[in-house]
């Protein structure tokens, strides 16, 4: 070899690579611009959640008879505040005060045994209660004084107490550490006080013994271990499963002048996108798959046994959370590298997204960040702690819900962005095209919305109206019904028809209501609420805070609010700003797909947007009902009337409860069957005038 013709080659090479700008940004700027962000961002994050728990009062459950003062030492500073509605269950209680429930005596130290902290109980009927109530987020921690903690305050022993907490919660940690305090300094207080009673030296008696016991069972604790990693992993995985296949299936191919030869095929763009998409999104979660089961295998070998308590069932529901995620990522994934020229240009473009979409989810390595309201929407974090919640045994079916609802909305963007993409021959052939163009932000005059429009709009809408509506919770529900209504789906309707220049009358279906639509309307407004509540319900009953919460929104706050004021916020509001988004500007960009796939997709969307997986059937059934009321008619305002309607009479029975209670629904989520078969029929007469109404398209005046 000659070394002289390697050095120069080598001169070549270096010379070349820094000429380009974007090798240089991505070697030199990116480490040393991003990484002190990222690093000094998630410090300030940590740093933030510490205060925030610091800064919140600890509730906590005291159960037993306490001791005299021993309330009051621990709630002196403010930072502890007794919950004395979370009491214990009767037989928890009656067996406190009867002195039959005492501490077991595994939970007691002696002077030779470890800790108490470190010891571990039987399912003892205290220790099932306290579990229940910490770990259901009820209170922070329980306190338990046993029958001897009073009596020991007067004599010589050691009353019994007992400390049990949740040691996954950040929160409950901060209650068992303050608790702890107070106790000390209680118990220091009663020794001396004992001490200079019988004229004892210091520190001679033990006052109080406090015994501290961890709630969270084994594959909670196994969970919140590998939820400090393992949803990061699976995420970083999955990406650069498809960070190579996607650029060489686009750049790649360019490079190599394959492209050329595939887009003369015989085949359409949306043939060649769907290929190349599946093969990359397949070869991601083979990918993490991959990883998972080397990473487990790895942990087995060298973790203890007992270290790690986890069901493979959890692990694989888990995995499953990465299919939604993964489709985003490829999608975007290929759309981005379609822009490059060849392979080199690809790894440029690609990398900043997958730094972009990877590092946000290292999230789940702090602890405190969790799936919340307001984590379920953001990409890729949601999924992330989506499963760390899953790990830990704590993934409340609604996050679950949205979460997996916000990906696959922001998946179907991609994937329709991606598709664009593939459409532009100029871009797949090295070219580049404006975003206006790829985006399709250009004016359609007296046009309509494609599918794809619409998708994207319920996309944004959808994301809009949920972190609006959090930013409006303390704002009152008058308040936020209005704003939600006409600033989040009315207003963004009316602009994006004006801003494309679709036509007005035929996008929105603004077309005078025949006579016998407006009979169907009614009909099927005031019979479709019965069979959602009397059938549909049934079949997935919510939970008792959700069925509250909507009495409580349907009565204005539960305030005495007059009815016209219900049925104008409750009734007329939704039904106008809901009706001309989903059967206007929606339910008109779905009509090239037919009737049948228009119809359910709209209903389908409209039932998704009300964000709760205990209202997706009922508001699928009467947003199916809605839809084929203005297919038929053609007229948005046949489904306005209808939609008040249903509104107006559930606000109605909420507001009259003589009159839910004679319709057997004064004390169930569901309705009796009697009324709910007379809605049936009510409904099926509304459907049967609605066969005789001509369907009839709006059509704009000719200028």
């Amino acid at each position: 070899m000659r070394m002289r013709v390697a050095l120069v080659i080598l001169r070549k090479e270096l010379t070349e690579t820094l000429r380009d700008r974007r090798t240089l940004t991505m070697m030199i700027g990116l480490p040393v611009v991003l990484y002190p962000l990222l690093m000094i961002g998630f410090s300030k994050l940590q740093v933030s959640q510490q205060e925030a728990t610091e800064s919140r009062t600890s509730r906590i459950a005291l159960w037993g008879t306490p001791p005299a003062g021993l309330r009051d030492a621990i709630t002196r500073d403010g930072k502890v505040a007794v919950d004395d509605g979370a009491g214990p269950p009767q037989a928890v209680a009656s067996g406190l005060a009867a002195g039959t429930l005492t501490r077991p005596a595994a939970a007691a130290p002696d002077a030779t045994s470890r800790p108490a902290s470190s010891l571990r109980e039987a399912d003892h009927p205290v220790l099932v209660a306290a579990r229940a109530a910490v770990t259901g987020r009820r209170i922070d921690a329980v306190l338990v004084l046993w029958p001897d903690a009073r009596p020991a305050e007067a004599g010589p022993g050691a009353g019994a107490v007992s400390i049990y907490f949740d040691s996954v919660r950040e929160d409950s940690l901060e209650a068992r550490s303050r608790l702890e305090a107070s106790l000390d300094k209680y118990r220091a207080a009663l020794v001396a006080e004992r001490e200079r009673a019988l004229g004892l030296a210091r520190g001679f008696a033990l006052g109080l013994d406090v015994a501290v016991t961890n709630v969270a069972p084994d594959a909670r604790r196994s969970g919140q271990i590998l939820g400090l990693f393992l949803p990061f992993l699976l995420v970083t995985m999955s990406l650069l499963g498809g960070f190579y296949p996607a650029i060489d299936l686009t750049a790649g191919e360019k490079e190599r002048g394959t492209m050329q030869t595939l887009l003369c095929a015989p085949v359409s763009p949306v043939e060649i996108v769907t290929g190349k998409y599946l093969a990359v999104w397949i070869t991601s979660l083979i990918a993490a798959l991959a990883n998972v089961v080397s990473l487990g295998a790895t942990m087995m070998r060298i973790l203890p046994g007992d270290a790690i308590s986890l069901s493979p069932a959890t692990l694989l529901l888990a995995f499953a959370m990465l299919v939604p995620v993964t489709l985003f990522i490829t999608a975007v994934f290929l759309a981005v590298a379609a822009f490059a020229k060849d392979f080199k240009d690809g790894q440029n473009f690609l990398t900043p997204v997958y730094m972009l979409l990877a590092l946000p989810a290292g999230a789940t390595m702090l602890r405190g960040i969790e799936l919340n309201a307001w984590t379920a929407f953001v990409p890729v974090v949601n999924i992330a702690l989506l499963i760390k919640a899953l790990l830990i045994a704590e993934a409340a079916p609604d996050l679950i819900f949205l979460s997996l609802l916000s990906s696959t909305a922001y998946a179907a963007m991609a994937v329709m962005l991606a598709a664009r993409v593939f459409a532009r021959e100029q871009v797949l052939l090295g070219g580049r095209d404006s975003l206006r163009s790829l985006l399709g932000l250009h004016r359609q005059k007296g046009g309509e919305p494609t599918p794809a429009f619409a998708l994207t709009a319920f996309a944004l809408v959808l994301v809009l109206t949920f972190y609006g509506s959090l930013l409006l919770k303390d704002a009152g529900i008058v308040a936020t019904v209005l704003v939600t209504g006409y600033g989040f789906f009315l207003a963004p309707t009316l602009a994006l028809v004006a801003g494309f220049g679709f036509a007005f009358r035929r996008t929105l279906s603004l077309r005078r209501p025949p006579l016998l639509g407006l009979l169907a309307a009614v009909l099927i407004g005031s019979s479709a609420w019965a069979i959602a509540a009397g059938v549909l319900i049934r079949l997935l009953p919510p939970p008792e805070s959700l069925v509250r919460a909507l009495e409580k929104l349907l009565l204005l706050d539960g305030g005495p609010a007059p009815l016209w004021l219900v049925w104008l916020v409750i009734a007329v509001t939704p039904a106008v700003c809901e009706e001309f988004f989903f059967r206007g500007l929606v339910l008109s960009g779905l009509r090239r797909l037919g009737v049948w796939p228009a119809l359910v997709l709209c209903a389908l969307l409209f039932g998704l947007a009300h964000s709760s997986i205990y209202r997706l059937l009922p508001t699928f059934f009467i947003g199916l009902l809605l839809s084929w009321l203005v297919w038929r008619t053609g007229s948005i305002w046949t489904g306005v009337v209808a939609h008040a309607l249903n509104n107006g009479i559930a606000a109605t029975l909420v507001y009259n409860k003589a009159l839910a209670a004679a319709l057997g629904a004064g004390t169930q989520a569901y309705l009796g069957w009697k009324p709910t078969l007379a809605a049936a029929i009510v409904l099926a007469a509304g459907l049967v005038v609605l066969r005789f109404v001509k369907t009839e398209r709006v059509t704009e005046p000719v200028s």
